[in-house]
């Protein structure tokens, strides 16, 4: 056998056996997702990373995180956070792939990340297991959390699980503590607009502030509003009665600085 011959088959053999052993090794170092079935987790990766973050910067970071059960959050509170961030939550296994595929075009088109594809699951996966860092294997990483999640847990309890560990702010994480620190109230006390404004900072937490109206935030309170009313989630009385107050805040003139 030529000597080309024979570092071509075992260059092949090394490549199949590394990436079996990566394959490997990332299946039996993924976490046991059925614990969460009956254990409410107490801290997230996401949390550690972000006391982790503040401390490089010589920062002490004070988290708040009240835990809140399914059936005590409102079910327009709970429709408003599937429209904005999952409108086909309940009926996918985990992934939404006519989001992907969307969210590849625009991406493409405009030359830059400018639309996420991450579904509540995914979202989830995320923010109890892993970091924020971008790579090929935490993605591969959420992606089979994702999918063991879906297999292991029930919807309702996978939303649960999203509404207590979202990140709402430097610290907040929860509905139920931004509820709590923006508005000084349990969840089932806000209003819809309250609500609305709250659910509209998901995407941006530490820059946005349901209390400061800004452009991005309008906009986005605009669309759940929106998404509300089109699937019926609210009537015409309440969308009419919830544009009013939103509009009223975002036209309200901005507080004076402090001395």
């Amino acid at each position: 056998m030529h000597w080309l011959t024979r570092f071509f088959i075992f260059s092949v053999i090394a490549i199949f056996c590394t990436a079996g052993g990566f394959a490997g090794y990332t299946l039996y170092t993924l976490p046991d997702v059925s614990r969460l079935a009956e254990k409410n987790p107490t801290q997230t990766k996401f949390m550690q990373y972000r006391v982790e973050m503040a401390g490089q910067r010589g920062e002490k970071l004070a988290l708040r995180n009240q835990w809140v059960g399914y059936d005590d959050v409102p079910m327009v509170l709970k429709r408003a956070l599937i429209v904005s961030e999952d409108a086909s939550f309940w009926v996918h296994e985990g992934f939404d792939w006519h989001e992907v595929e969307a969210a590849w075009q625009q991406n493409w088109e405009e030359g830059k990340i400018v639309r996420g594809a991450s579904t509540i699951s995914q979202q989830t996966a995320k923010n109890i297991y892993l970091t924020p860092h971008r790579s090929v294997y935490r993605k591969l990483k959420e992606i089979l959390i994702t999918r063991d999640m879906e297999k292991e847990l029930p919807k309702k309890r996978i939303l649960e699980l999203y509404m207590n560990c979202i990140e709402f702010g430097d610290g907040v994480f929860g509905i139920r503590s931004a509820a709590n620190h923006y508005y000084e109230k349990e969840p089932d006390q806000l209003r819809l607009s309250e609500i609305i404004r709250l659910v509209a900072i998901i995407p941006s937490p530490l820059r946005l502030d349901p209390n400061k109206p800004d452009r991005e935030l309008k906009w986005r309170t605009r669309i759940i509003l929106n998404r509300l009313k089109t699937y019926d989630f609210i009537s015409y009385e309440a969308f009419l009665q919830t544009r009013k107050a939103l509009q009223a805040f975002f036209n309200k003139p901005p507080a004076p600085e402090a001395n």
